[in-house]
């Protein structure tokens, strides 16, 4: 009698788990329709060309996620005499996105010698006074802003609207004593082939 109790038992459990298992694939065959449904009906394009909001504007359009959020403050490296690029920016404006790589690429080449700071200006919290540490400061009420500080936190740049990289190029090599780009070799990037080619030798 004991015997078919639990016979009885774990059949019912065997039912019940094949009826979860079937619940849950169903369940998972209906998000995954729901969800080609959505993609299909409402496909999602970035456009660099529009003050549309696409998600983070580093990630998408300079393939670069480690600039936000900053590694660093201002505070911290006017604190520690290290020269400082901060980026004034918003997500959803066409000049900010087209901005994006330049910013990408200061940090490409200064990024170990000076601090990247890019600051969203839906971030700044709204004070009637900010003090000379703190990015509030410099913001002037216009994107992208670029300002650039010295070792010794002077600013040798500030400039609303997208720069040339070499406008902040040439401010960073007076900063670090390099020479002129006229002088000095160009650095440039190995291409992927180059780089897989050396790989594979």
């Amino acid at each position: 009698m004991r015997v078919l109790q639990v016979q009885k038992f774990f059949n019912k459990q065997r039912l019940s788990n094949i009826w979860q298992t079937i619940g849950q694939k169903s369940l998972l065959s209906l998000l995954i329709g729901a969800i080609a449904l959505f993609c299909w009906v409402a496909p999602a394009w970035a456009n660099l060309d529009d003050d549309r909001y696409d998600g983070n504007m580093f990630v998408i359009y300079a393939g670069n996620g480690s600039l936000v959020p900053p590694s660093t403050s201002l505070a911290d490296s006017l604190k520690q005499q290290r020269p400082a690029i901060v980026v004034f920016y918003v997500d959803d404006s066409r000049d900010c996105k087209q901005y994006a790589i330049i910013v990408s690429r200061m940090q490409e080449y200064y990024g170990r010698a000076a601090s990247i700071i890019p600051i969203s200006v839906d971030a700044l919290p709204v004070k009637d006074r900010y003090e000379p540490n703190e990015p509030g400061y410099y913001y002037q009420g216009g994107v992208p802003q670029t300002v650039i500080f010295d070792q010794e936190g002077k600013v040798r740049l500030n400039e609303v609207g997208i720069i040339a990289y070499e406008k902040a190029d040439d401010v960073l090599r007076e900063i670090f004593n390099l020479l002129p780009r006229s002088e000095s070799v160009e650095l440039k990037r190995r291409t992927l082939n180059e780089f897989n080619t050396e790989l594979s030798q």
